[in-house]
């Protein structure tokens, strides 16, 4: 399959145009032979963005999954990394996110700085993206390993407001996260108001598990709907979650 060139400006179109997209988010800790018949089976199902990396990653294997997904055909491979060593060479982009829902200046900035040079070196295509936690119900890795607290669940406004705020900044990608293992999705009111207000490229992650959820998060105002450890536990998931996207694609004009 081709590389798709400059994949902020693809993702960017793909959302002034109403384009629905989902992305299956790869656990770097899952055995290599299960990431690959997940990969193979993702792309069987038409899935063309991957994303890989995790808050907590401890076997070293970001690389070696990262070389195995994109050596099987993957279109579009981006890292979404929870630290500097998560970095390598064999993606095609990164989320350079800053976790600008938290206050913990590591992560707005200060792993920002300890990974631009190499980024730069790597010549990875850096995606700027403002990284928002939100309350799923209970503690999750990213919650504990950022040192942050999450936005509630039940307000919207304050999600709405931090986006924005990150668009003035220069941030064209929103990422809402509920976080792995999260026992709710982030509700559509969320969704729907950082959309309406910010009107940036809107990433929903965390808790979806079915069609349905992914459905409601997309017609909230979500771009790309993330799936990870549910698509891990249950491969034909993504089947069902992308015929949902074809099926909300084929209402979309045309351009």
């Amino acid at each position: 399959m081709e590389i798709h060139p400059e994949i902020k400006n693809q993702l960017l179109l793909k959302s002034r145009l109403g384009h629905k997209t989902l992305a299956l988010l790869i656990d770097p800790d899952d055995d290599l032979d299960e990431t690959a018949d997940l990969t193979e089976y993702a792309l069987m199902q038409g899935v063309e963005l991957f994303f890989i990396g995790g808050s907590l990653v401890s076997k070293g294997n970001t690389e070696k999954t990262t070389k195995l997904v994109k050596d099987l055909g993957a279109p579009m491979v981006v890292l979404f990394p929870g630290n500097e060593i998560q970095v390598n060479k064999h993606a095609d982009a990164i989320l350079f996110m800053s976790l600008i829902s938290g206050r913990n200046p590591e992560y707005l900035i200060g792993k920002q700085v300890a990974t631009a040079s190499l980024i730069h070196q790597l010549k990875l295509e850096a995606i700027p993206t403002g990284y928002i936690l939100v309350e799923s119900g209970k503690l999750t890795s990213a919650h504990y390993i950022s040192q942050t607290f999450p936005i509630p669940m039940d307000k919207p406004d304050l999600a709405a407001t931090t986006a924005l705020a990150g668009k003035m900044m220069g941030m064209e990608v929103m990422y809402l996260d509920a976080g792995s293992g999260a026992e709710k999705p982030i509700s559509s009111e969320m969704l729907k108001s950082v959309k309406d207000t910010s009107r940036c490229l809107l990433i929903a992650g965390g808790g979806i598990r079915n069609a349905e959820q992914a459905r409601t998060s997309w017609e909230a105002g979500a771009d790309i709907v993330v799936v990870g450890n549910a698509a891990a536990n249950d491969h034909t998931i993504l089947k069902s979650i992308h015929k949902v996207a074809k099926g909300l694609n084929k209402l979309v004009p045309q351009s």
